[in-house]
């Protein structure tokens, strides 16, 4: 699995016991309630560009798959569904495949503590995970439960380095103040700024540019801008009913 993964560009590889995930959740998002028979959790994601690339490669074969609603998630079904998981159906085994992007009001898994208790990724104060090697330029793809007992964690196990960073060079990078140490990530403060004034931070989040860790591992250009933009669709409904200002009668 982790071979066949590797060679799509899901390059982040862990195995941890649901139990040990379930205890770090809250009961909405136990793996157990998605499969009571589940045992571990294969943890797969990817850091750098290289899944970018193999995705760009896939839409450029495929006439109209840049046209889709959302074109890297059909890849990551794809890739997942095709080849990681050829390796459960040829030795017989049950899984059943999670991803963090689901629709529709189906389950998923809480992958932030999925992927701190896998050892794929450490907190920060940007408001999303690092990795030693490949810093914040890192995403959670998907996640497969398994029937059998497995425990291989990955190399960010007990990463926390925030705490430990001389420079915090991204808390100056952030335009407008919404990274801070210890706080951390402000998101009122953060999300008024991307939608009222949204072409400042179109092409990238300056903060997680400016984190120290893994800078040459960081998305090419049109990934970054890529991401941005769906963060941003995301922000607006959220930003409308939460933050924004109301206007008293």
């Amino acid at each position: 699995m982790r071979a066949a993964a590797a060679l799509q560009g899901l390059n982040l590889f862990a195995v941890v016991p649901v139990a040990r995930y379930d205890a770090a959740v809250q009961a909405a998002t136990r793996a157990s309630l998605i499969d009571p028979a589940a045992r571990s959790i294969v943890v797969l994601g990817n850091g750098g560009g290289d899944f970018w690339t193999a995705f760009t490669r896939h839409a450029a074969r495929n006439p109209g798959w840049w046209e889709r609603e959302n074109p890297l998630d059909d890849f990551t079904r794809e890739v997942v569904d095709r080849e990681v998981a050829e390796p459960l159906r040829d030795a017989a085994l049950r899984y059943t495949v999670v991803h963090p992007f689901m629709h529709g009001g189906a389950r998923t898994l809480n992958f932030v503590e999925l992927g701190k208790a896998a050892g794929i990724a450490g907190p920060s104060i940007l408001g999303v995970v690092v990795h030693p090697r490949f810093g914040p330029w890192i995403a959670f793809r998907a996640a497969l439960l398994l029937d059998v007992m497995l425990d291989v964690p990955g190399a960010a196990h007990g990463f926390d380095p925030c705490p430990g960073c001389v420079p915090r060079s991204c808390i100056s990078a952030c335009p407008v103040g919404a990274v801070s140490f210890p706080a951390g990530w402000d998101v009122p403060k953060c999300l008024t700024h991307r939608v009222e004034a949204e072409p400042d931070c179109a092409g990238r989040c300056h903060a997680r540019v400016g984190c120290v860790l893994g800078p040459e591992h960081r998305y090419p250009d049109d990934e970054l801008a890529y991401h941005q933009m769906r963060a941003l669709r995301a922000m607006r409904p959220y930003y409308e009913t939460h933050i924004k200002p109301k206007v008293r009668g």
